[in-house]
C-alpha cells in the first residue's frame, strides 16, 4: 500500500510492514520542470519549421507561378538564408496604374542560362520588349493631329500659347516623385528640341562638331556657328536642334577637350537637352527600373497589347497623369566647377536649376517625327522643361553614361546623342499651365 502524508512522504505496506521513502528533493522538482520546458521549445520548434516549409511549398502558388522546378524549390527551402526567386517576374497593373500582383509568364528561362553578364541573378529582364507593337501606336498624319493631339518638342518660351486646349488632359504640376513616377530611362538630344527664346533659340552657338548636321527648315534661320564642319563621322551625324548662348571661344572651358571614357561622340562647349522619361508604371525599384529602348521602361507593367487596354479604360487623362518627361538644358564644359554627380536620376532641382519650369502636356519626340506626316501617337504626356539652359562639366556627363552601363539593362543605344525633332507647329502644341494657380498659364 502507498500513502502521502501531510509532508510530502511517501510510506509503502509491504507484507504488513510499513517503511517511509524520503521527500522529493527540491532540485529533483526543478528539473521535471526544466525537462518539461526543453520539451514545449522542442514542440515549438518543430512547429515553426513545419510552418516554414508549408509557406515555402506554398510561395509558387502565392506568387501566381504555374510551375517551378526542384531547383527552384531548394531556393524556397533556403526561405533564411536568402529569397531570390522573384528576380524572376514581370508585373501587372491595374487600369489606374497600380501593381496587383507578381507573375512569372514574362521570365520562362531555362536553369542552366545566364544572363547578359554571366550572372543568373540578373537572367531576366521583366521589362523587355514591353514597348507597345500594334498599329495604334505607330506614326500618323499631322493633319489629323491639328488643335487636336499635342506634339513635342513646343515652344516654351514664357508666354507663348498654342492652339491646344489641354483642360481636359492636365499635365502633372507636381514633382513626379510626388505622383507616384519613377525615372526609367535618360537620353539626350544634340542641340535643344524645345525652344526657349533668349537660352536656346536659333542665334545660339557651340563648336565644331562633326557629329551634327544642320536643319533645313525655316524655324532654323538665323542659326549661326562660330566655325563650318564639312566631315561627318564614319558612322554618320545627327540633325541638331537649338543651341545655348554660352558658348564663348575665347574661354578655356569650352574649348578645352575632355578625354571621354564612357559617352560616345560628345563635344565640349556643344548644347545638349537631357530627356528624363518617368512613369507609374515601370519596374520603380527593381534592378530593371532604366530600360532602354525608354518605351519598355514606360511600358513595363502594362507591357504591350495591354497598354492599349489601358488607354482606352483610363483615357488620354489617364496617360498624362501616368507618364512624364523632365527635359533640362546643357552647355557642356571642361570645368569641375560645375560638376554635379548623379545624373541619372532626373533633372538637377535646386539654387538657379529648375526654377523656370514649363509644363505641359505634348508627346515622344525624336527625328522620326515631323510637322507633316508622321506625328507621334504617344500623347498626351506630360513634359517637364527647364526654361534656362546651364553650364554642366564634361565629367558629370561621363559619370552618368558609367552609370547606363552598371545597369542590368543594355543601354549601350542611349550613350550618344540622338538626333533632334523639329520645333513643333503652333496648331500641334498644347497650353502651357501654371502650377501656381493650377490653371493654364494663360488664364492664370
Amino acid at each position: 500500500m502507498v500513502q502521502v502524508n501531510d509532508t510530502g512522504a511517501v510510506t509503502t505496506n509491504l507484507s504488513g510492514g510499513e517503511k517511509k521513502a524520503p521527500a522529493a528533493a527540491p532540485h529533483e522538482d526543478k528539473r521535471v520542470d526544466d525537462l518539461m520546458m526543453m520539451g514545449c521549445m522542442k514542440v515549438v520548434l518543430l512547429a515553426v519549421l513545419l510552418i516554414l516549409v508549408i509557406v515555402a511549398m506554398a510561395a509558387p502558388a502565392a506568387l501566381g507561378y504555374n510551375s517551378i522546378d526542384s531547383k527552384t524549390l531548394n531556393k524556397l527551402n533556403e526561405i533564411i538564408d536568402k529569397v531570390d526567386v522573384v528576380a524572376a517576374r514581370s508585373f501587372e497593373y491595374t487600369s489606374a496604374g497600380s501593381r496587383t500582383q507578381i507573375s512569372g509568364d514574362a521570365c520562362d528561362v531555362d536553369d542552366d542560362t545566364t544572363g547578359d553578364y554571366g550572372n543568373k541573378i540578373m537572367e531576366c529582364n521583366y521589362c523587355a520588349a514591353a514597348k507597345p507593337d500594334d498599329d495604334a501606336w505607330g506614326n500618323f498624319d499631322c493633319s489629323d493631329a491639328v488643335d487636336a493631339v499635342e506634339q513635342a518638342g513646343a515652344n516654351v518660351t514664357k508666354g507663348f500659347v498654342g492652339t491646344i486646349n489641354n483642360t481636359d488632359t492636365p499635365p502633372i504640376q507636381t514633382s513626379y516623385y510626388q505622383a507616384g513616377l519613377c525615372p526609367v530611362n535618360v537620353h539626350w538630344h544634340l542641340g535643344a528640341e524645345h525652344l526657349s527664346v533668349g537660352e536656346f533659340d536659333e542665334m545660339g552657338s557651340g563648336p565644331c562638331d562633326d557629329y551634327a548636321i544642320e536643319k533645313d527648315d525655316d524655324k532654323y534661320d538665323g542659326y549661326r556657328r562660330l566655325a563650318s564642319c564639312d566631315r561627318r563621322l564614319a558612322s554618320g551625324g545627327v540633325e541638331m536642334g537649338y543651341q545655348c548662348h554660352h558658348y564663348t571661344e575665347s574661354d578655356n572651358k569650352f574649348t578645352d577637350e575632355y578625354d571621354w571614357e564612357h559617352c560616345v561622340d560628345m563635344e565640349v562647349g556643344q548644347t545638349y537637352e537631357i530627356h528624363w522619361p518617368h512613369s507609374t508604371v515601370g519596374a520603380c525599384g527593381t534592378p530593371y527600373q532604366y530600360q532602354t529602348p525608354f518605351y519598355d521602361g514606360v511600358f513595363c507593367g502594362i507591357a504591350n497589347a495591354a497598354a492599349t487596354a489601358f488607354v482606352q479604360s483610363a483615357g488620354a487623362a489617364g496617360v498624362a497623369s501616368n507618364v512624364g518627361v523632365q527635359s533640362q538644358v546643357f552647355t557642356i564644359v571642361n570645368d569641375e566647377t560645375y560638376y554635379y554627380p548623379d545624373l541619372l536620376k532626373g533633372m538637377i532641382v535646386g539654387g538657379d536649376y529648375a526654377q523656370d519650369v514649363a509644363f505641359y502636356t505634348g508627346s515622344t519626340t525624336g527625328t522620326s517625327r515631323n510637322n507633316d506626316d508622321a506625328c507621334s501617337a504617344y500623347s498626351p504626356i506630360t513634359w517637364q522643361v527647364d526654361r534656362t539652359c546651364h553650364l554642366i562639366s564634361a565629367s558629370s556627363f561621363d559619370k552618368m553614361c558609367a552609370d547606363m552601363k552598371a545597369q542590368a539593362d543594355d543601354m549601350t543605344d542611349d550613350l550618344y546623342a540622338h538626333g533632334a525633332r523639329t520645333l513643333v507647329d503652333t496648331d500641334l502644341s498644347a497650353w502651357m499651365w501654371d502650377p501656381s494657380t493650377g490653371k493654364p498659364a494663360h488664364l492664370s
